[in-house]
């Protein structure tokens, strides 16, 4: 060892009598503890990949999105849960505060799901425990308004003018 690389016995001395009088610690200890708390190994818990659907569940649940992804896969699996020819003649439309829309091909489809209402609401919550729906509303295709438009004249509009 040259003269450079010797630690100084004045500077040592002086440090552990400090920290035996005092009760603090060197600064070698105080490195020596910090680096200990911050390092971490390569194979350490923790340190291993995470599949990005752990992932995703996690971000779920602390975020708390659980009912939105819900809600999307209602209406992404619609065909799955009412079936085919179901699916054909309607979609789900809406769903706020407990209540699922869904707009139906014609209003003769829509009268028949209304009496398949409670059946296609039981499936809906036993596959998607997370989504609360209170209530499924069939609503019919919507008709043309001619209220509003570029030619629209102000009195009783179309109507029986024989007779």
């Amino acid at each position: 060892m040259t003269k450079e690389n010797k630690p100084d016995i004045a500077v040592e001395f002086y440090y552990r009598m400090r920290a035996a009088i005092t009760g603090r610690k060197d600064r070698d200890t105080k490195r020596r503890e910090k680096n200990q708390r911050q390092s971490s190994r390569p194979f350490d818990e923790g340190r291993a990949p995470k599949s990005i659907a752990n992932t995703m569940d996690e971000l779920i649940q602390s975020f708390g999105w659980q009912s939105k992804v819900s809600e999307g896969e209602l209406f992404a699996n619609w065909k799955e849960l009412v079936g085919d020819r179901v699916a054909e003649s309607s979609f789900p439309e809406d769903l706020s505060k407990g209540v699922l829309t869904v707009r139906c091909k014609s209003t003769a489809w829509a009268t028949q799901l209304r009496l398949m209402g409670a059946e296609i609401l039981a499936k809906i919550s036993e596959s998607l425990p997370d989504l609360e729906v209170t209530e499924v509303r069939f609503v019919g295709p919507q008709a043309p308004s001619f209220k509003r438009g570029f030619r629209t004249v102000q009195g009783r509009g179309p109507r029986d003018t024989f007779g």
